[in-house]
């Protein structure tokens, strides 16, 4: 443990890079000192288990032991990265690990964005602390934008740090804490600076095929029907949000610009709309509640602005899984081929495998607001 966070420590200044980039010494100070909390929670999963007082805790043993057929899985199956994340585990005590904000100005979707050195541009800013995010949300309404504060379940460091398993996220259950644990891990094996839906795409499409795989040989039946049953209703909402948004957008972008009054009428007619539509889709889900949390506190265009389509070119990155036949080692050198590309030529290349996609799962939106817990 002791050789672990000392190594880290001689990373900080990386940490500096990659969580805040041009942001300010206050913003610094919490995210380096936030990540390094996280670390020192982390305890060996080996230790956790051979503890004699963690074995009184028989549901966290159960989880652990889960979460680490899964880790051996995500190597052993998928080719991703064997190193120490998701080896160890933290109890952090609250429900999510950071909180991100979100910002759009009052009559817009132009999400604000913040760079960071070692991904690019982001359309969000994270807090390890809800009181912290809370405080900045505010300071952005003040200058005239519409915020939207979400608590996340997990992170990437990108392997420059051993990610611990978290309890914000292993509360949601075995086939949760996969789809994390193998999205996350796919980020590690490939990452490009600057280009989200590049990132998220291929992350989404090696998650797509470790959840196939991992539900095949360990989920029974039942299992798999509720799986299931949730990317459906996944599916549903991601399609409501996007109909919405290409509204708003047509809103905002219109040529003959209304007043300002009279456009705020109509925003504010929209999310009413919204409303409803989200309604008769509970309905038809028999009454499911999972997405209310949304709904709960006013909509504005930051929350619209969070469920970026990140995932667009899924089925592109799914044909060129098929061509590898569905060999992941040979799938990762044809993606890294392609990410050594400018971002406009592989997004061509990309886009051209689209069409040849038309019959493959349409997989959603990255709804980055919490998304374990609205599922």
């Amino acid at each position: 443990m002791i050789h672990r966070l000392r190594r880290n420590s001689l990373l900080l200044p990386l940490l500096a890079a990659l969580l805040v980039g041009c942001g300010n010494a206050g913003y610094y100070a919490q995210a380096v000192g936030g990540h390094l909390a996280v670390l020192r929670a982390a305890t060996p999963i080996d230790e956790l288990l051979r503890d004699p007082a963690s074995n009184a805790n028989a549901p966290l043993q159960a989880k652990l032991h889960a979460a680490q057929e899964i880790r051996d899985f995500a190597s052993r199956e998928l080719a991703l990265p064997e190193n120490g994340s998701y080896r160890s585990y933290a109890d952090l005590g609250r429900p999510y690990v950071v909180w991100n904000v979100f910002a759009a100005p009052e009559l817009s979707l132009q999400a604000r964005k913040w760079c960071l050195l070692m991904v690019g541009c982001v359309s969000y800013r994270g807090y390890y602390a809800q009181q912290a995010a809370e405080a900045f949300a505010a300071e952005l309404r003040q200058q005239g934008y519409d915020t939207y504060v979400a608590g996340v379940p997990a992170y990437s460091t990108l392997g420059y740090f051993d990610d611990p398993l978290l309890n914000t996220f292993l509360r949601f259950g075995t086939p949760e804490v996969a789809r994390i644990v193998f999205h996350e891990l796919a980020h590690q094996q490939l990452f490009v600076k600057d280009d989200s839906l590049f990132n998220e795409s291929f992350a989404s499409a090696v998650e797509n095929e470790g959840m196939r795989r991992w539900l095949a040989a360990n989920a029974a039946a039942e299992q798999r029907a509720v799986f299931e049953t949730q990317r459906a209703r996944k599916a549903a909402f991601a399609a409501l949000m996007q109909r919405y948004r290409e509204k708003f957008r047509a809103l905002y972008d219109a040529d003959d610009r209304r007043p300002v009054d009279e456009q705020r009428a109509a925003k504010a007619a929209l999310f009413a709309a919204l409303r409803r539509d989200y309604a008769e889709l509970k309905t038809s889900w028999g009454g499911y509640a999972g997405y209310d949390p949304f709904f709960a506190s006013d909509l504005n265009n930051a929350k619209l602005a969070s469920l970026a389509l990140y995932n667009e070119l899924v089925p592109a990155f799914e044909v060129l899984l098929a061509q590898q036949n569905h060999d992941l080692p040979q799938f990762y050198r044809r993606v890294a081929k392609l990410a050594a590309l400018d971002k406009a030529a592989r997004r061509e290349l990309l886009l051209q495998l689209l069409p040849a996609a038309d019959d493959s799962p349409q997989v959603q939106d990255s709804v980055t607001v919490s998304a374990a817990e609205i599922r």
